[in-house]
């Protein structure tokens, strides 16, 4: 490993994707900077085939397990390889390219480096396009959860779009601390509580050209429920366990 970044892309039947976004990666200069993995979350596709063609390595999970456990299995491989910093992407090419030097920079600031930056939709000079009103009301939603439970201001609360220190997907690669299927809102939540440093930086976003997204059909309404149990799940389990170590210091 001669890199210090590595770029992870979990990636479900994206065959007609990921060979073009890799490429996108290759022809702005991407790979003489980073490292990328493609784990291949047991897809029926010729998502591997395309991922390999053009030049990733990739991590093939035999059974379709999940987002979450995709992006675990990232983290650890960057555990393991000694990575300094990850940064996460889709491999449907809604994350534009120009993202991944605008979030290594704020990643590796030499001052005040954040644990985690998140490309947001939200800011000001971020480009995206419209996004639903069932998604608006979710984003409007854990916006105030994040707030009500960590005093802090988070715009873009399901952006996948993510760099991360290694000090924080150490923590995320440990069992039990990172969930398996919609790590959004209650990962941000969950880190935070962690007193682990949270950032937000302007993105650029593009709408998916072919296949189908993990939030089509149903599925936000299944998200939205697994979100609000899981977050709250979050907050109680971390309430008690700062409450703990209180009572540590003290006896």
């Amino acid at each position: 490993m001669d890199k210090e970044l590595l770029i992870i892309m979990p990636a479900y039947n994206e065959e007609k994707n990921i060979g073009a976004f890799l490429r996108s990666l290759r022809d702005a200069g991407i790979f003489n900077i980073a490292d990328v993995l493609v784990i291949n979350d047991g897809s029926s596709d010729n998502t591997s085939a395309e991922a390999k063609e053009n030049g990733a390595e990739i991590i093939t999970l035999i059974y379709n397990l999940g987002y979450g456990c995709a992006l675990q299995t990232g983290y650890k491989y960057a555990v393991r390889e000694g990575y300094k910093y990850l940064i996460q992407m889709d491999g449907d090419g809604q994350h534009d390219v120009c993202n991944i030097k605008t979030i290594f920079q704020a990643l590796s600031d030499p001052v005040d480096a954040p644990d985690i930056v998140i490309g947001s939709r939200f800011l000001k000079n971020s480009k995206s396009f419209p996004v639903s009103t069932a998604k608006k009301i979710a984003t409007n939603f854990f916006r105030a959860f994040i707030w009500f439970s960590t005093r802090h201001e988070i715009l873009d609360t399901t952006s996948g779009l993510q760099g991360i220190s290694r000090a924080a997907f150490l923590y995320c690669s440990y069992y039990n601390n990172f969930v398996s299927d919609f790590p959004d809102a209650n990962m941000i939540i969950q880190m935070l509580l962690n007193n682990f440093k949270v950032e937000e930086v302007p993105a650029v976003m593009h709408e998916r050209e072919a296949g189908e997204s993990m939030h089509s059909g149903l599925k936000p309404i299944l998200y939205l429920f697994k979100m609000v149990v899981n977050t709250v799940i979050v907050i109680v389990r971390e309430k008690i366990n700062s409450r703990k170590k209180i009572n540590l210091k003290i006896h």
